[in-house]
């Protein structure tokens, strides 16, 4: 009894502080996933005449070198804003802390956020938001940024695969009205992950 209590005890301690491994079959399957999403009627952002040819979404290759684990530091004293979106719609955000990873060679950091609102639905309880724009966006990835859905670590680690990047409905349907990428998200240099431009 005492030895599995010890498992579990060192589980929870290393699932919290040891550094995730890329997964190739999780790359995967968020592409299965979005593509799937996209193809049916009933939750594709996708316009009509869009909808009617659609068959995948445009992705850069899989690149185990945009899978970075990120040092998390939650953010303290921080007061509820409108964020602002590319639509009339201001929903409240907080800053919830700050990602610090180096990528290729080269230090960066960026801010994750909680939706207020969404957070109080049990199942986005411990949902983060990381928008994010770079050096690839208006040419070979959309012009306003791109957006990765995180979880509130249990450690101060955060595991980051930009091959889950995905684009805001507004890249797809002038319809909706997304979230925009805060200044200091905006990378300079290129991510070559994630779903690319939508033709």
């Amino acid at each position: 009894m005492k030895k599995s209590v010890i498992l579990v005890l060192l589980l929870a301690f290393n699932f919290g502080f040891c550094q995730m491994k890329f997964s190739q079959s999780e790359a995967e399957k968020f592409q299965k996933q979005i593509n799937s999403e996209y193809a049916d009627a009933k939750t594709s952002p996708l316009m009509e005449e869009d909808l009617k040819t659609f068959q995948t979404l445009d992705f850069y290759p899989i690149n185990e070198n945009f899978f970075v684990n990120a040092k998390f530091e939650k953010a303290k004293n921080e007061k509820v804003f409108e964020m602002k979106t590319t639509g009339a719609r201001t929903p409240k955000y907080i800053k919830y802390g700050t990602l610090f990873f180096t990528l290729n060679g080269t230090e960066m950091q960026l801010n994750v956020y909680r939706n207020i609102e969404l957070s109080k639905q049990k199942e986005y309880k411990d949902h983060l938001f990381l928008p994010f724009s770079d050096l690839t966006c208006g040419k070979e990835s959309y012009i306003g940024g791109r957006y990765i859905d995180l979880k509130i670590p249990k450690g101060d680690t955060i595991a980051v695969d930009f091959n889950q990047a995905y684009n805001p409905y507004c890249a797809y349907n002038h319809k909706y009205s997304c979230p925009l990428v805060p200044l200091e998200n905006d990378l300079k240099v290129e991510i070559k992950a994630g779903v690319k431009t939508f033709h």
